[in-house]
């Protein structure tokens, strides 16, 4: 449909993890109506259990996507178009989301849009600032990815580097829990750090040999399971002298200091690499006010770095409804018949394997 201004309205829903989220945004910027429900039955078991958390979906999906209406002040009828996640994620939550927007789509007869998780959070901080586009450096880091790429355009990616094991995010809430810190870990393990000295402890920085060249290998890679490992030994170590309270803070000061740097540095060898210092961060971890603070630092007054307020750096239905916009102005939205996938690949990334080893060449 057309509306008289040329705008465009577009539903979007995120239903990938433990998070029941809808938006309704006109055009890039305009926010209209946005509701994010989280759901708070998993801290019990430690950790997102997906039978609970598809559960929570269905319970909650209605009124979370009337209420995103009733924000916005428009009706179903209004909308141009329906985006939902369709992956990655748990199979669960998203097959309740995208069966759900599926059949909306369907009877306000208006285009379903898929929407891949990860690239959605590529679009977080451009609902927010006009000058989030690329080019740029993007670091995707949430409890389930860690990713490096290059964005010369929307829909055209480099993918530098990913995590090998465990995810930036999952390290957080994992340590978080053996220190005895509440699910989810993340935040709470932040809270506590301002409090310790980070120099304390030294933990080890994984892949990052200063001789690596650039290229296919470690040079652009992630991970964090030795270092997790490495942390939870020195916890138990601290433990069994029984000096745990005193030195929580600082185990958590010195962990979210080791994968910071490591983050950091990852992002610097991409700067250098592309030459561009536009930098982009994105994904729950994007909230870190460490990271943050020190990815701040490293683009300096040269460069740029765009992180959405942290209510759009979680997941979240606008950052679904921006991805699915761009998708429809693409010409690239699929049919409604496409399905949902747990490791869904990322839409338009070349692997650097298969590519020179310089963006431009």
């Amino acid at each position: 449909m057309t509306r008289p201004d040329g705008s465009t309205l577009v539903l979007g829903l995120e239903t990938s993890c433990d998070e029941t989220s809808a938006a309704v945004l006109r055009d890039e910027h305009e926010l209209l109506g946005h509701v994010i429900l989280s759901q708070d039955v998993h801290g019990v078991y430690g950790g997102v259990v997906p039978e609970l958390a598809a559960r929570e979906h269905l319970k909650r999906i209605d009124d979370v996507v009337a209420g995103a209406l009733a924000e916005s002040g428009h009706s179903a009828g209004d909308l141009d178009a329906v985006a939902a996640t369709t992956g990655p994620g748990l199979v669960g939550p998203l097959l309740v989301g995208t069966a759900w927007a599926r059949g909306f789509a369907l009877a306000i007869d208006r285009p379903f849009v898929p929407v891949h998780h990860m690239e959605a959070h590529l679009f977080g901080p451009a609902v927010e600032d006009p000058e989030a586009q690329p080019p740029f450096v993007a670091l995707l880091v949430s409890g389930g990815h860690t990713l490096l790429l290059f964005a010369p355009e929307w829909g055209r990616y480099t993918l530098l580097g990913a995590t090998r094991d465990d995810a930036a995010g999952e390290a957080f809430d994992k340590v978080a829990k053996v220190l005895g810190l509440p699910y989810p870990g993340g935040p709470e393990l932040e809270r506590i750090a301002r409090e310790g000295d980070g120099k304390r402890y030294r933990f080890p920085r994984p892949l990052l040999n200063r001789g690596d060249a650039p290229g296919p290998g470690d040079y652009f890679d992630f991970s964090f399971s030795g270092l997790k490992t490495a942390v939870a030994r020195t916890i138990e170590e601290v433990k069994a002298r029984g000096e745990l309270d005193e030195e929580r803070c600082h185990l958590a000061a010195a962990f979210q200091e080791a994968v910071v740097d490591l983050l950091d540095q990852k992002v610097a060898r991409a700067i250098r690499w592309t030459g561009c210092g536009r930098v982009l961060i994105g994904g729950g971890v994007s909230a870190n006010g460490a990271l943050r603070a020190r990815l701040t630092r490293r683009v300096g007054s040269a460069g740029r770095l765009f992180v959405a307020s942290p209510r759009l750096s979680l997941d979240n239905g606008a950052m679904v409804a921006r991805a699915g916009l761009e998708s429809l102005r693409r010409g690239t939205a699929q049919q409604l018949d496409v399905s949902v996938s747990p490791n869904r690949p990322f839409p338009g990334a070349t692997p650097l394997l298969n590519r020179q080893l310089r963006p431009n060449e």
